[in-house]
């Protein structure tokens, strides 16, 4: 890849000692900074197991209630850009903190709704739209400030592996807790997420000291000459991370919608009960994230070689879903496609942050998180509409997608040996 010979120049400042601060300072900060995509997961994913309840009591169709996540990433993924741009220029704090605000309030006005109104659909809408707005700046920052925060790359890959089990652990935490919000009152889940945002935004106050890693703003003429050059240089792995990312999303996403709602109308799982059997492929995505990250070090090549085998472990299991709808039979297919997604987000993410000049990596990795947010807004509209037209065809399509990926990544993704 092109950005190999960026890279080991940072490794070099990394054993000169250059790595921008004392240990246990950044592992707090880390800390820190994994509370957010947790809380970002869990605004959307808790919401999952709710979505049947949703149907009921807003008398609304399947695809009316899909849109309650998707109106969230549809936001987000305009608005993640330019929180990226900004960041690259006034500071990834500066663009964190009131951003967890604004997910807060949005959280508040959907909650609200649901619960003085009787006609609240649209007002919910409203109020998930402005969490978008938030989430835009909150957990797609925290990628290129943990990149800022460390120029040796085995800490950069092992910090993005924990970023990323927090988010997938958040996966895992969101239908349990859903659902158990939800058994007492099925708005709940909107009026915990301010309660979240409000934790976070303490913990970044205090744990997060960004003074030593400020930086100078480029001219923002320069700036984006900057940002073409790289797209020049580096376009043909840039692009390929960035489908990739969007079509693991856009499977996971789906995935979870259809086994939500297989759980809930074919076998009658409800409430806590559906959120431990949506944690158990969760579960397997967040070790296989973990340990990933554990692993990966600087090792590109491994990195290459574990989004591939990620993405054809996935096809594979979705496909072989399609030949009996046994309810453990799904389980441990979605627990294999589980780890096959798992294993390849922390190389994605290790690889666009280390492959990206401070300056800028802001916005290139903006663009990667907008790009995964496509995923997460189409898989649950587009898997209720193939469920209602053409169930069978479904796991095909997602098959063919996750297969695509592993095309891509075989195909674009080219690190030196070394």
């Amino acid at each position: 890849m092109e950005h190999i010979e960026k890279l080991q120049s940072n490794e070099k400042d990394s054993k000169n000692g250059k790595n921008g601060g004392d240990v246990p300072n950044k592992k707090l900060a880390i800390l820190a900074l994994a509370s957010i995509p947790l809380v970002m997961t869990l605004g959307n994913s808790m919401l999952i197991p709710v979505l049947p309840a949703m149907e009921k009591q807003l008398n609304i169709s399947s695809f009316q209630t899909s849109m309650i996540l998707t109106v969230y990433s549809i936001v987000a993924i305009v608005l993640i850009p330019v929180a990226g741009i900004i960041s690259d220029h006034i500071g990834r704090k500066k663009v964190i903190i009131p951003s967890l605000l604004i997910a807060g309030i949005g959280g508040l006005i959907s909650g609200w709704a649901a619960w003085k109104m009787n006609d609240s659909y649209w007002l919910i809408l409203v109020g998930r739209a402005i969490q978008g707005i938030g989430a835009a700046g909150a957990a797609p920052i925290v990628m290129p400030l943990v990149g800022d925060m460390f120029k040796n790359e085995d800490e950069m890959s092992t910090s993005l592996g924990i970023i990323e089990t927090s988010n997938t652990f958040g996966k895992v935490l969101s239908p349990i807790l859903g659902s158990l919000l939800a058994g007492f009152i099925w708005f709940l889940p909107f009026f915990s997420f301010p309660v979240f945002c409000l934790i976070s935004i303490i913990l970044m106050l205090f744990l997060v000291n960004t003074k030593n890693m400020e930086f100078e703003p480029v001219p923002f003429k320069q700036f984006f000459a900057n940002i073409k050059e790289t797209f020049n240089n580096n376009g043909r792995w840039l692009y390929a991370i960035f489908i990739i990312g969007a079509i693991l999303m856009f499977v996971l996403f789906g995935v979870l919608f259809y086994l939500s709602d297989i759980l809930e109308k074919t076998y009658d799982i409800k409430n806590v009960k559906k959120g431990f059997f949506l944690a158990i492929p969760l579960g397997a995505l967040c070790t296989a994230s973990f340990i990933t990250g554990k692993i990966i070090k600087e090792n590109k090549v491994l990195m290459k070689w574990l989004i591939f085998g990620g993405s054809v472990l996935t096809a594979i299991s979705i496909a072989v879903l399609s030949f009996s709808d046994g309810l453990w039979f799904m389980i441990i297919l979605f627990l294999f496609g589980g780890v096959g997604i798992g294993v390849g987000l922390p190389c994605l993410d290790t690889l666009i942050t280390e492959g990206i000049e401070k300056q800028e990596r802001g916005t290139i990795t903006s663009i990667y998180s907008s790009m995964r947010f496509v995923g997460v807004a189409a898989g649950p509209p587009a898997i209720a509409v193939l469920m209602n037209h053409a169930e069978k065809s479904l796991f095909y399509i997602l098959s063919i997608l996750a297969l695509i990926a592993a095309i891509a990544t075989f195909k674009a993704i080219k690190p030196d040996a070394e």
